[in-house]
C-alpha cells in the first residue's frame, strides 16, 4: 500500500515528536502492508510552517534512518498547506511542496470553514499547472452541511482525499456516513491515513480498505490503491464517471 498523507517527519508539527516516534510509525505502517509514505507536514495553518526545501532535507534524513534500522518503508516529500491567498506566489517562489514533486498539491480547509475565495484559488492553482487535492473534506462541517460546494470543486477539476479513520468510524458515525456518501458519489479519489502517531491517530489503512471493500466492492478498493500509485508517479488518476451519472448519484445521496 501507499499512504499519501502522513505526519511522520519528527519534531516539525503535531505528528511524530522524535525520530524514535517516526521509526515506530514506519514500523507500524510496514506491518499493515504500507511500503511508501508521503510525508505531509502542516504548513501555514496558523501554528506550523514547513517550507519545501526543509521538508526535502528532513525526508532524506528519515530515509537514511529507515535504511539503518532495516524498516522497509520509503518516505517521499509532500506538504499539507492550509488554503491561503498566497498559494500561487508560494508555488512560484518554491515554498510549496507538491506531492513527490508531481503536479498534485494538497489543500487543507479548517475544520469548520471554507473561505469564499476557495473556488478561485483552486482554479488559480490549476492555471499554475497543478492539481489541487482537498484533504479530509468529510471532516469539514461547512462541506458536510453543504456538499454541493465539494461537488462544484470536483466538477471544476479538484480531487479529494478521505481519511482512513473517517471511513472506519473513528471520528464518529456522522463523519463515517458522509465519507461513504462521498465514495458512492465519486466525490473522493484517495484514501490515506493522516496518521500522526501510533496510538490516537494511527494508520488503520488495512481496516479502512477492508471497510471500503465491504461497503463498495473490490473494484473501488483497487481504484483507490491504483490512484495512490498514479499520484506519486505524477500520472493522471482515475476520477470520472459520465457527469450526468455523477450528478444523479449526488442528488440521490445528499
Amino acid at each position: 500500500m501507499i499512504d499519501i498523507h502522513c505526519h511522520i517527519l519528527p519534531g516539525i508539527d503535531d505528528g511524530a515528536g522524535t525520530i524514535t516516534d517516526s521509526l515506530a510509525m514506519a514500523q507500524t505502517a510496514a506491518q499493515q502492508g504500507i511500503h511508501t509514505i508521503v510525508a505531509t507536514p502542516h504548513h501555514r495553518n496558523g501554528v506550523f510552517n514547513n517550507l519545501k526545501n526543509d521538508i526535502i532535507s528532513y525526508t532524506h534524513d528519515l530515509n537514511e534512518q529507515l535504511k539503518e534500522e532495516n524498516i522497509p518503508v520509503t518516505i517521499l516529500p509532500g506538504q499539507e498547506t492550509r488554503i491561503n491567498g498566497d498559494m500561487v506566489g508560494d508555488i512560484e517562489n518554491g515554498d510549496l511542496a507538491a506531492l513527490n514533486d508531481t503536479k498534485y498539491l494538497f489543500v487543507e480547509f479548517s475544520s469548520s470553514h471554507v473561505p469564499r475565495y476557495a473556488k478561485q484559488m483552486l482554479f488559480d492553482i490549476q492555471v499554475a499547472g497543478y492539481i489541487p487535492v482537498i484533504v479530509h473534506p468529510e471532516r469539514n462541517s461547512a462541506i458536510s452541511q453543504h456538499p454541493s460546494m465539494l461537488y462544484e470543486f470536483v466538477q471544476k477539476g479538484a480531487l479529494t482525499q478521505v481519511t482512513a479513520a473517517s471511513l472506519n468510524g473513528n471520528f464518529g458515525k456522522n463523519i463515517q456516513k458522509f465519507s461513504h456518501q462521498l465514495v458512492e458519489a465519486n466525490l473522493t479519489h484517495f484514501l490515506a491515513s493522516d496518521a500522526h502517531n501510533t496510538t490516537t491517530r494511527g494508520f488503520v489503512m488495512d481496516e479502512a480498505f477492508q471497510e471500503l471493500s465491504d461497503q463498495h466492492g473490490n473494484e473501488m478498493t483497487y481504484l483507490f490503491m491504483e490512484n495512490a500509485q498514479l499520484l506519486i508517479n505524477g500520472q493522471n488518476v482515475n476520477k470520472d464517471e459520465p457527469q450526468q451519472v455523477k450528478k444523479k448519484k449526488f442528488l440521490g445521496l445528499f
